[in-house]
């Protein structure tokens, strides 16, 4: 039988990348799909792809917006993947009070408002499912905030899951992953990051969208795991 046969899954920031890759493995697994993204054209590709019927284009970080999502979506459904969002990095001291904050804050907040939301319409046993990261576990310069930020994620989640029980909250912390945005953010130099990961990691492969879906689903089926942190990196961590 499917895993998540009869089930809703909603990924938020689902048009591309794992959050795409997820939403793909959720119907396949025979839950019905809602995706949601900032950008309308992509949506509607991923939509075609997946074969979700319901989509929408907003801002995650706009209360306002994700409040009016939650509201509008037929309720009950079971699960939601929070994919949006990425680190800021850099030195402290160049970046001005708001970034601060931001980099500090943006993750909990959307993960505040999403259970806000959520919770209330979601059936027991259902799961949040948010994104971190292992990379920032390290102290460096080079990192800055993002060090601080990631390490706020783990407590929180696990605080999170008792609150909104018994419906279940995780965190996914992926080390990198070869998406379009790895692409983006490196540029030329993503054959070299690429051949460096293969060389050096206990896997000798690269980690992709596929295996984080994987993990995804995994989370959402197994109604005994909430409120802990699952590392998916292929052993970065312990070889960078």
């Amino acid at each position: 039988m499917a895993e998540l046969a009869g089930q809703t899954v909603v990924v938020i920031g689902g048009s591309a990348g794992i959050g795409l890759e997820t939403a793909r493995r959720a119907a396949a697994e025979g839950a019905d799909v809602v995706i949601a993204g900032r950008d309308p054209g992509r949506l509607e590709r991923a939509a075609r792809e997946v074969g979700s019927q319901r989509t929408a284009a907003f801002d995650a970080t706009d209360p306002a917006a994700l409040a009016a999502f939650f509201h509008d979506l037929p309720d009950p459904f079971d699960h939601v993947l929070v994919t949006a969002g990425g680190p800021r990095y850099g030195p402290m001291l160049e970046m001005a009070p708001a970034d601060v904050s931001r980099a500090l804050s943006d993750h909990v907040l959307v993960a505040i408002e999403v259970a806000r939301n959520a919770v209330p319409r979601m059936r027991p046993g259902g799961s949040l499912l948010f994104m971190g990261g292992t990379g920032g576990r390290k102290i460096s310069r080079e990192l800055g905030i993002a060090s601080a930020a990631t390490a706020v994620l783990p407590p929180f989640v696990a605080a999170l899951a008792l609150e909104i029980a018994p419906v279940r909250a995780n965190l996914i912390a992926a080390g990198f992953v070869d998406t379009p945005l790895s692409a983006t953010l490196l540029g030329d130099q993503l054959d070299a990051r690429r051949a460096e990961l293969r060389a050096t990691l206990p896997i000798g492969r690269v980690v992709g969208p596929a295996d984080v879906a994987a993990l995804a689903v995994h989370l959402m089926a197994n109604t005994a795991l909430t409120g802990a942190t699952y590392d998916i990196d292929g052993g970065q961590q312990f070889v960078s």
